[in-house]
C-alpha cells in the first residue's frame, strides 16, 4: 500500500480491513507520511502496536 492510501484509510469514518504482510488483521493508528511508516495495532489488545513501512499493509477488497 502507498503512503497516500494508509492515510486514507486512517482519516476515514468508514471501516476497511488491512492486513499486515498478507497474514495478520490490523488497524491503522497512525501515519507517518514524511516516513512511509504507519503503526498498527495487531489483534484486539490496544497496547499490541507495531511501527512497520506501510509497504507491508494490504487492504482485503471484498
Amino acid at each position: 500500500m502507498n503512503v497516500n492510501r494508509a492515510k486514507e484509510i486512517y482519516d476515514s469514518p468508514t471501516n476497511y480491513v488491512v492486513q499486515l504482510d498478507g497474514e495478520h488483521s490490523v488497524w491503522i493508528e497512525s501515519v507517518d507520511v514524511a516516513n512511509g511508516m504507519a503503526t498498527v495495532q495487531m489483534g484486539t489488545n490496544p497496547a499490541d502496536t507495531q511501527t512497520v513501512s506501510v509497504e507491508r499493509l494490504n487492504e482485503e477488497h471484498h
